[in-house]
């Protein structure tokens, strides 16, 4: 019988397929569901920094407003029956999902910089959560903050966090780093337990009628899983992390590929949100057909057996083989 489980973050999962940020947490009824098709884990749908500011300085807002009138002037306070308190709802989701479901949750802290929001990281545990998600997304538009700046705020941004929290603690970032292994070793040193690649930035798109930015943000396919694959192979026993492999996963090759590569885990979100529920178990079952096929026995012998440590021709994953793959079209040219 073929053994499916694995770890990630310490946590015994019955598979490596976990439910990944999407919409699909933001309600109850999709976390069992979830559960239900066979997700080893779900990572609830992100809080975000600007969330839980904004609702900091609305409530300000509301309990100063009218402070220097008469103290009889009850029409000043803060219709709090209006008042909508969404970071606290999702405490709450994590609280009854806790109590609705046997899989692990995983919260989302969405956010860039320092700050009174990062208390949210403990809140996050308090309500229940198994782990902790941090979602760094930040593009810099300015031109002079330097990279040293910026990766010293990841850093300092992961610090922060840890020092609110006991439970594991993963970052999910994009691959936009000079130097992504040294980084991926700063950010451990910071404090993360694992590390999840890639997060995929919101690409905005101009309509040329309206003249107006457009953000949009399409669905993933399986050519983008060769970005983190590559890096993962290249970490996988060079730095001391849990790798989770996001961003392109479709079908159940991807999801071996992954594993071949070093992931702990695999984490679907556009597959489910375009084909439903259906495929979770769709996968897994296409998972466990080609290692019965294959002989493995077990997630666990399959992992890491194509990193790059482990492989004939490690320089396959560098700059070794430009040439090669640019010779590779030699044949399919025109002349």
């Amino acid at each position: 019988m073929v053994d499916l489980s694995t770890t990630y973050l310490g946590m015994t999962l019955k598979n490596p397929l976990v439910a990944s940020a999407s919409p699909l947490s933001k309600k109850l009824d999709g976390i069992r569901r979830l559960e239900d098709a066979g997700a080893s884990a779900v990572v609830m749908y992100s809080l975000f920094e600007e969330q839980i500011v904004h609702e900091s300085l609305e409530l300000d807002h509301y309990l100063t407003r009218g402070t220097e009138s008469f103290a009889e002037a009850l029409t000043y306070f803060p219709d709090l029956g209006n008042y909508n308190v969404g970071p606290e709802n999702y405490l709450d989701l994590i609280r009854k999902a806790k109590d609705s479901v046997s899989i692990p949750i995983i919260g989302s802290l969405n956010g860039v910089s320092t700050g009174g929001w990062v208390d949210y990281a403990q809140k996050i545990e308090q309500a229940g959560a198994d782990a902790l998600e941090l979602n760094v997304y930040y593009l810099s538009g300015d031109v002079d903050l330097t990279s040293q700046e910026l990766e010293k705020m990841y850093c300092d941004l992961v610090s922060d966090v840890r020092s609110k929290i006991h439970i594991p603690l993963s970052i999910k970032i994009g691959p936009f780093f000079t130097s992504l292994p040294n980084m991926a070793k700063r950010l451990v040193k910071s404090g993360a337990n694992g590390l999840v690649l890639f997060n995929r930035f919101m690409q905005p798109d101009l309509d040329i009628e309206t003249l107006e930015v457009t953000p949009n943000l399409k669905l993933s396919t399986s050519d983008e899983l060769r970005l983190p694959l590559r890096w993962i192979a290249m970490l996988y026993k060079r730095v001391d992390a849990d790798f989770a492999l996001t961003s392109g996963v479709h079908t159940a090759q991807d999801m071996i590929k992954a594993m071949m590569a070093g992931a702990s885990v695999t984490m679907v979100a556009s597959e489910l949100i375009a084909h439903g529920f259906k495929r979770i178990p769709e996968m897994l079952n296409d998972m466990r057909s080609w290692m019965e096929s294959y002989e493995y026995v077990s997630v666990k012998q399959m992992k890491g057996s194509m990193s790059q440590q482990a492989v004939a021709e490690p320089a396959a994953y560098e700059r070794a083989n430009y040439m090669k793959a640019l010779n590779s079209f030699d044949n399919r040219m025109p002349y």
